[in-house]
């Protein structure tokens, strides 16, 4: 019980400040709704034209999916240079019998590289970068 005592009484806390500071903005803050200009929904500079539940374009999917792709790729490759960098890292690994030598593993992160190098010119190629 006295070790989660603290964790219970940073959680009231965080609760009560919380609703605190909404309740002080409700009652403080303004209460004018504004000009109905004002109350439309902005979108990217442009003043909404059609209805917010049309569907959109399949070409902006693809590039979000891209995107993660690529974003993912990142997280893969950070620690493999953060272990590479060190000598504690792959080293170790070579040295507890987890790897056979330290080659494997550049080429191990050599190929996937070349495989999301592959998908790149794929997408390139098919034109997924092109926003018409």
């Amino acid at each position: 019980m006295d070790a989660i005592l603290p964790v219970l009484l940073f959680v009231a806390i965080a609760a009560a400040v919380s609703v605190g500071l909404v309740g002080f903005a409700s009652l403080v803050g303004p209460r004018k709704t504004g000009s109905r200009v004002k109350a439309m929904p902005y979108e990217s500079g442009m003043d909404p034209v059609h209805d917010t539940r049309r569907r959109f374009d399949v070409r902006f999917h693809l590039v979000a999916i891209t995107f993660l792709v690529f974003d993912v790729e990142l997280l893969f490759l950070y620690p493999w240079a953060v272990a590479s960098r060190s000598a504690a890292g792959i080293d170790a690994a070579v040295d507890g019998g987890l790897v056979s030598c330290r080659g494997l593993v550049f080429a191990g992160a050599m190929a996937f590289i070349a495989l999301v190098v592959v998908g790149f010119a794929y997408d390139w190629r098919k034109g997924v970068f092109k926003w018409r």
